[in-house]
């Protein structure tokens, strides 16, 4: 019998009409892939709120594939957040990613919590399951989490309390070393956990873009990486391929691993996305 690989992809709402024809064209140009679902995130600080909702209902009725919306505590109260999820749920949407969300200032910024709002994850994910009648996905950070400072049980411990609340699978942070993957997994599973963690895989094809994100989020290059892209300078074609050649092997070392699925952070391009579908399928 043959186990179809599944796989999801996450886009960010487009802050213009070019964006959005861009957009359209690359949900359409990965549709062959036949997505479990299809995710829009929300803006730094919540900013892109009402765009994300807009995106979101509409990629459900054009594409028919389930999308998940994020939603995260950044500048709203409970009652807010009771308001969008009735949007959520008059717009057709199933599936939402709670988040604590980056604070206005970036991931490393202080916190500074809303009146009557919520200051972490899992109290999103209580309101959310209370509120009934939506499957719930969490963040997970197989490289640690970057306010964390390397304590990978307060890492366990988060995840465990969110599945306790209602969470019933998480996608991860992007990361480069399937064994990180693999000890979260086997970590989790130790301590009774059954939901899926569905590693999030996000193609190089830009150094710059690559070094910020990582900065951002707290994920390590692994030296080997570095090295990799630094002995082809700034050649693009050269950083294209090199980042495709990778993100590839991740994908296939993961799939031999048991991964449940695989979630693409397609940057509203399909191109790399569906260069690695095209070779993990040349492969198999």
């Amino acid at each position: 019998m043959v186990v179809r690989t599944s796989y999801s992809l996450e886009f960010f709402p487009p802050k213009d009409s070019e964006g959005e024809a861009r957009l359209w064209a690359t949900l359409e140009a990965l549709k062959p892939m036949a997505p479990e679902f299809v995710s829009v995130t929300y803006g730094a600080g919540g900013s892109t709120r009402n765009r994300t909702i807009g995106v979101t209902e509409e990629v459900t009725h054009r594409s028919k594939i389930p999308t998940v919306a994020h939603l995260t505590c950044v500048g709203s109260s409970r009652q807010e957040l009771i308001s969008i999820l009735h949007m959520y749920r008059a717009a057709g949407i199933r599936g939402i990613l709670a988040l604590r969300g980056d604070p206005p200032g970036g991931p490393r910024a202080a916190w500074t919590p809303t009146s009557d709002g919520f200051t972490h994850a899992d109290e999103l994910v209580q309101l959310i399951h209370e509120f009934g009648g939506f499957d719930i996905g969490v963040a997970a950070f197989p490289d640690g989490h970057p306010s964390s400072e390397g304590d990978s049980k307060k890492d366990l411990d988060v995840l465990l309390r969110k599945e306790f609340l209602g969470a019933s699978f998480a996608t991860t942070q992007f990361f480069f070393e399937v064994s990180k993957w693999e000890q979260l997994v086997y970590s989790l599973e130790k301590r009774g956990s059954t939901m899926p963690i569905i590693p999030g895989i996000l193609p190089i094809t830009n150094v710059k873009q690559l070094e910020r994100m990582a900065e951002l989020g707290g994920t390590p290059i692994p030296p080997a990486v570095s090295s990799a892209f630094s002995t082809i300078g700034d050649d693009p074609d050269a950083v294209h391929a090199l980042g495709i050649e990778l993100a590839t092997k991740l994908c296939e070392d993961l799939l031999s691993a048991g991964a449940p699925s695989l979630h693409f952070y397609t940057m509203n391009s399909a191109t790399a996305t569906k260069e690695i579908y095209g070779n993990l399928n040349h492969a198999h």
